[in-house]
């Protein structure tokens, strides 16, 4: 990871687009490959919100131990109203968009929440255009319309479709929530760099969590069992802690740094729809790994989706 975005305070923030792109295409890939090895984890009856526990309190430690090593004084915070919004920061963008995320793949196709939950870059699009009075150019519309046709084709939206109210409303709120974290994280990176300011949002997401199921039931015997990894590699087998372990460093701590570290280079719009890359790479992975099916149709959508992507990265 590079050092602080910001430095003194008489040096302008110098603004690499590529770079910027770059990591944010680097942390939907990972993000992609996570969910089949979440998938895997899960199998061995480990619930899915105890998994995001267990991945927040993991990126928690990692994350203050990299920021204590290398930049101490970067995890201080100014002020009151600086630790409150570090919180909402934590709780909001960090722990209840997983929460949402899980309530509505209970109702819900996980293809079809995802694909909900991705209207957060419109969102954001919408945000910038009317309450920020910024200039969005028209070709972000195009490339937001051609990575949700996209995606919509991708989760075969069309194919026995049955939706569940409550479930579509958690995902709705689920999409809101990474509206937010999109926009908070856009607005705290101009103050503090990636590392200490992921390390501060999975602390409070860890406090969160905690409260939320006290540590003292955790299935700590899940976690010293072995899994098979299903699919093409069903005869291999790595104990949970293994896969727990990729999802906090590989799956959460590289990526989401890696997000936040983009935003200073690129606006909060453009990384919405570059992480859009995530649901191809988690389709392609699954098919690769899992052995589920990729028709032709996903194939054309996950190639729409690029597109959109794409056309994003032309508009300056």
């Amino acid at each position: 990871m590079e050092g602080p975005l910001v430095g003194a305070a008489d040096e302008p923030r110098v603004r690499r687009p590529v770079f910027g792109y770059a990591m944010v295409l680097a942390a939907a890939i990972l993000f992609g490959i996570n969910g089949s090895v979440a998938k895997v984890a899960l199998s061995s009856g480990l619930s899915p919100l105890r998994l995001s526990e267990a991945r927040c309190a993991g990126a928690c430690v990692g994350l203050m131990l990299a920021a204590l090593a290398y930049a101490p004084s970067s995890l201080h915070v100014r002020d009151r109203r600086d630790l409150a919004r570090l919180a909402v920061f934590g709780v909001v963008g960090v722990a209840l968009v997983q929460l949402f995320y899980f309530l509505a793949i209970q109702r819900l196709a996980i293809g079809i929440a995802l694909l909900i939950q991705y209207l957060a870059p419109l969102l954001v699009a919408i945000w910038a255009r009317t309450v920020g009075h910024a200039h969005v150019r028209r070709r972000i519309w195009v490339a937001l319309a051609f990575s949700l046709s996209g995606l919509a084709l991708m989760v075969e939206l069309w194919n026995g479709l049955a939706l569940d109210g409550l479930g579509v409303t958690y995902a709705l709120i689920a999409a809101v929530i990474f509206a937010a974290y999109l926009l908070l994280a856009e607005r705290e990176v101009v103050h503090r760099d990636s590392v200490s300011l992921m390390a501060w949002g999975f602390l409070f997401a860890t406090i969160f969590w905690t409260v939320a199921q006290p540590w003292w039931s955790f299935p700590a015997a899940r976690v010293g069992e072995t899994v098979s990894l299903h699919g093409h590699l069903a005869s291999w087998h790595l104990p949970v802690w293994a896969l727990v372990l990729w999802v906090i460093v590989l799956g959460s701590i590289i990526p989401f740094s890696l997000i936040v570290a983009g935003l200073g280079h690129v606006s909060a719009t453009r990384v919405g729809i570059a992480a859009m890359l995530e649901p191809v790479v988690a389709t392609v992975v699954a098919w690769a790994w899992l052995r589920q099916s990729l028709s032709s149709v996903q194939l054309g959508g996950a190639a729409i989706v690029l597109a959109g992507v794409l056309l994003a990265q032309t508009a300056r």
